[in-house]
């Protein structure tokens, strides 16, 4: 039981990370614009490398560039090159 309140909880922090803000792919965010992660989406292994590098609910997020399609971007304190396809994958609330 006490798993199911835990997801629970997390389902409520999720959705109430960018209530007010619009949410978005990370890759449509234009350089310079910073935002927060509500979401991971893809399969297990993808989502939990994401996951690793920084890509969490509730973390700061801004882009740095777009260089040919691909993202350089800012996650806790540092700087990770997404290719387009992973960065559609991370959901945003834009600020």
């Amino acid at each position: 039981m006490e798993a199911t309140a835990t997801g629970t909880a997390m389902a409520a922090k999720d959705s109430s990370a960018g209530a007010s803000m619009p949410q978005v792919p990370l890759a449509f965010l234009e350089s310079g614009r910073h935002g927060v992660v509500v979401k991971v989406r893809g399969r297990d292994e993808q989502r939990r490398h994401l996951e690793n590098l920084g890509f969490a609910a509730g973390a700061p997020i801004g882009v740095a560039s777009h260089v040919a399609g691909d993202l350089i971007v800012e996650v806790k304190g540092t700087r990770v090159a997404l290719s387009r396809e992973a960065a559609m994958k991370v959901v945003v609330a834009a600020g």
